[in-house]
């Protein structure tokens, strides 16, 4: 690859707009996505992370700006850029009935990919989601692991440049996501291009070179996750159980060690880049006030707690923005 074809985007979003109905779902974003890079969506249910993604595989026709993939406008030339691409939805759109193996060489029927080679490339598939003893079991009988990494095998089967992938991991436990996350580490270190959807900041951490934060059908910010850590909080955070009862001046020997708060229902968080001195010194400034603190708890920062700081609201699915009714569903698409 040439020196010009690496600093070409793999795709390119300008004043990018999803409208269901009068709901505008994706409000004017902008963003580019490199060779060889994971760039990542991060938002809780209702950002417009995945209709972002809708837009990107051609599946949802955008409503205003432009998406470039591969240099080709997706509104125009869908079927060649759909050639390049490997798409893991949310969806589990197995057939069950079918063996893993039948899965994966219909699928390559879809790409027009001759016989032969798909063998080659079904057993390759196989071997790299570790699935070579499953290969005749019925997909109906497989774990919910175990169906999710034949569903990234079966996005390798045109072998894409460019993967997509909207909340891979959503509802596996923590051995089969970290599996998933093996291997797409990976296909990145092989140069695949990759564009994450998820809302789980530890997933972010792991796997996105860059992100974006999505709120509401905007980007609120963006940049590298250790960056957008240290730029907005510090490398810690220290929680202080007050119940409530918190007076300013139990801060008075350490304002300069406190680089932001947050509260957090009733308790407190201080994010600093001094967290056992800071914990020393308001736990001394406490007990000279009798103030009560029922329990310290020192912990690294998060995007987590960059998104509360941003929005004060909650990356979780339980903190999600409320979907807009049926608005979206009238066109046979959710408005995620």
């Amino acid at each position: 690859m040439s020196v010009d074809q690496q600093n070409q985007p793999v795709v390119l979003v300008s004043n990018l707009v999803k409208k269901y109905g009068d709901f505008m779902a994706v409000k004017g974003v902008n963003f580019a996505v490199y060779p060889g890079e994971c760039f990542g969506l991060l938002g809780p249910n209702g950002a417009g992370k995945t209709s972002i993604v809708r837009m990107t595989y051609g599946f949802s026709p955008v409503s205003g700006g432009k998406l470039s993939v591969f240099g080709e406008d997706i509104m125009i030339r869908p079927r060649a850029i759909k050639s390049r691409i490997g798409v893991i939805s949310q969806d589990d759109d197995l057939d069950p009935v079918l063996s893993v193996r039948e899965n994966l060489m219909i699928y390559a029927g879809y790409f027009q990919i001759g016989k032969q080679i798909a063998k080659k490339r079904c057993e390759e598939i196989l071997s790299f989601m570790d699935l070579q003893d499953k290969s005749d079991e019925p997909v109906e009988n497989l774990s919910g692991g175990l169906r999710r990494r034949l569903t990234l095998g079966r996005a390798l089967i045109n072998q894409p440049a460019l993967l997509l992938l909207d909340e891979p991991t959503t509802g596996l436990d923590p051995y089969a996501r970290h599996l998933v996350w093996h291997r797409l580490r990976r296909l990145k270190e092989e140069g695949t291009t990759m564009l994450l959807t998820t809302h789980y900041m530890e997933e972010a951490s792991q796997l996105c070179d860059r992100l974006i934060i999505m709120y509401q059908g905007e980007i609120v910010e963006e940049g590298h996750p250790e960056g957008l850590i240290d730029r907005h909080l510090g490398r810690e955070a220290l929680e202080l159980g007050t119940g409530g009862e918190c007076p300013d001046s139990l801060f008075d020997d350490s304002r300069e060690l406190i680089r932001g708060r947050q509260g957090m229902g009733d308790d407190l968080v201080l994010f600093t880049d001094h967290g056992l001195e800071l914990m020393d010194r308001v736990a001394a400034q406490a007990d000279r006030q009798k103030t009560p603190i029922r329990y310290r708890r020192l912990r690294p920062s998060n995007l987590e707690d960059v998104f509360l700081q941003l929005t004060g609201e909650s990356l979780r699915e339980d903190g999600a923005a409320p979907l807009p009714g049926k608005r979206g569903e009238e066109e046979g698409e959710d408005v995620r």
